[in-house]
């Protein structure tokens, strides 16, 4: 079965945009809210986090902002030094049941007052002009401060542990959405970025509610038994808020962007909107109504890869003589065992790499090398339908073709992925000779295309 050039394709009626779930309103603002902050972080380069800080880092980089710090790390440590060391006062609510349900009561009144304000005596606020408000839960430190400040002091002694062989710190870095995410939400609001978003200070004011647990870190570093005790407590600490109760937590957003992370509890918060790397229909990694398109948002991987700029595109132009390059794991569960299959088909072509190989810095280099130089770049799927590597693609400037047919994508509604990547179905990829043809049957004026629109992404501050 051929493909139109560059045009994402259905294997199935059920992948068919037509037949798929209709996203929600409560969408559409999650997006508003998200949109402009993560492209900006995910499409910009990430500094080594053997150094801190990377000497003249933005002195190389001439399009960055000078005020932002792009590397995790190095914005960990600011944030950190910066940040206030938390009292006793956050928004823990007591045990009393009769007390409980009056909180509950008090909230809803005080909320439908502000509604009723908002509708009708503050035209400014009407609809579509209003900005997404949002209430960020002020959690005991041992959820929020002390996961931070458990990365950042081990985080060199992990650079050497793996999780299925990948580094953990690297995998904390590629799916720390949650820290940038609420790093902003609580910094002072000249220094915010997200100006869609205003944070309030009241429940009662609240559009949506965001819960600062980081579940990535606790899932890494804590011992098994440890983390599942403190996804425990985080459990019961949210569950027992007013505003949960109230809504049983269908206006309140759970980050939950390693598929692993907060596992042992999930069924209990499947109401709430989850910020999840893909959405995995195969049913690996959750559950059957855990997730759904209609209440849940896809967020992009952080990539492991430093952004190749401008000039860097221009440089590398000329260099690009790999038609096609993959670096990682080669043997994978689920949508995954694809790539050993791949492996076997392409391993073989004269101008094709195909290497084993993990992310670590030694890893990271060498695929930073051979992004650079490749034309397109192998993203198949992993032991989840996604990977950091599509996003590792699109900064190197190396067009990605993602064969996985059960990927989700993020920011979908917004950024027409069939401009900057191939899709091509697993049973068309391993073919004898069907994708190394395909790839070579493609016009040197569409992949320029396909080129410029991938440096159009990465420049996006949408």
């Amino acid at each position: 079965m051929g493909k139109i050039s560059g045009a994402r394709q259905y294997p199935s009626s059920s992948m068919n945009p037509s037949s798929r779930i209709t996203r929600s309103p409560l969408f559409l603002l999650i997006i508003s809210l998200t949109c402009f902050f993560l492209l900006y972080y995910t499409f910009s380069p990430s500094t080594s986090t053997n150094q801190l800080p990377t000497p003249n880092f933005k002195a190389n980089q001439p399009n960055l902002n000078p005020n932002v710090h792009y590397s995790f790390v190095d914005s960990l440590e600011l944030f950190l030094k910066k940040s206030r060391i938390q009292g006793s006062s956050d928004d823990t609510v007591s045990d009393s049941a009769t007390e409980d349900q009056q909180q509950v009561r008090k909230l809803d009144d005080l909320i439908w007052k502000s509604e009723t304000a908002r509708l009708y005596d503050d035209e400014r606020s009407l609809l579509f002009n209003s900005p997404v408000r949002v209430y960020v839960y002020e959690m005991p430190a041992k959820f929020t401060y002390d996961m931070l400040w458990l990365f950042h002091n081990t985080y060199k002694e992990t650079s050497n542990l793996t999780s299925n062989g990948s580094p953990v710190h690297r995998l904390i870095e590629q799916h720390s959405i949650d820290y940038w995410l609420w790093a902003d939400l609580i910094a002072p609001e000249s220094e915010r970025l997200l100006k869609s978003v205003v944070r309030v200070h009241r429940q009662e004011d609240a559009d949506l509610f965001y819960v600062p647990f980081f579940t990535t870190i606790s899932f890494f570093l804590l011992e098994k038994q440890q983390c599942k005790a403190l996804y425990r407590e985080a459990l019961k600490w949210v569950t027992d808020q007013p505003a949960w109760k109230r809504s049983e937590g269908r206006d309140h957003i759970f980050p939950i962007h390693h598929p692993w992370s907060f596992k042992s509890v999930r069924k209990f918060v499947k109401n709430a909107i989850w910020l999840l790397p893909d959405m995995d229909s195969t049913g690996n990694w959750y559950k059957p109504g855990q997730v759904s398109l209609e209440k849940d948002l896809i967020l992009p991987y952080v990539p492991n890869l430093d952004l190749c700029d401008t000039n860097c595109l221009s440089e590398s132009a000329s260099k690009r003589t790999t038609l096609l390059y993959f670096r990682g794991r080669l043997k994978r569960n689920a949508g995954g065992k694809i790539r050993s299959k791949l492996g076997v088909e392409l391993g073989n072509a004269d101008d094709v790499i195909i290497e084993e190989g993990s992310a670590g810095e030694a890893g990271k280099t060498a695929a930073q090398t051979g992004m650079r130089r490749s034309v397109f770049c192998l993203s198949p799927a992993g032991d989840t339908p996604s990977s950091a590597r599509l996003f590792d693609a699109i900064v190197s400037g190396c067009i990605p073709v993602i064969v996985s047919d059960e990927l989700e994508l993020p920011f979908e509604g917004i950024l027409d992925y069939r401009k900057i990547a191939l899709f091509v179905s697993s049973s068309d990829a391993v073919q004898p000779g069907w994708l190394l043809t395909y790839l070579r049957s493609i016009k040197s004026t569409l992949i320029r295309e396909m080129q410029d629109n991938l440096a159009k992404v990465c420049e996006c501050k949408c």
